[in-house]
């Protein structure tokens, strides 16, 4: 890769579609450790998905 492309910032568009996707994951591996239960998984979820949209609008 050439210095001029590595240069270049990251300009493609973060799709819903990849939000949801990475909220999953994240969420998937609290639920294996134990940290997110049914009882508290809306919370949770809520709180995740939050935190990974607003880094893709930092990234945008």
């Amino acid at each position: 890769m050439s210095e001029q492309q590595k240069k270049q910032p990251y300009n493609r568009p973060v799709t819903d579609e990849a939000i949801l996707k990475v909220t999953k994951e994240i969420v998937v591996k609290f639920i294996e450790i134990g940290r997110v239960t049914p009882g508290n998984f809306e919370e949770h979820y809520q709180t995740v998905f939050k935190a990974v949209k607003q880094s893709a609008k930092e990234l945008s």
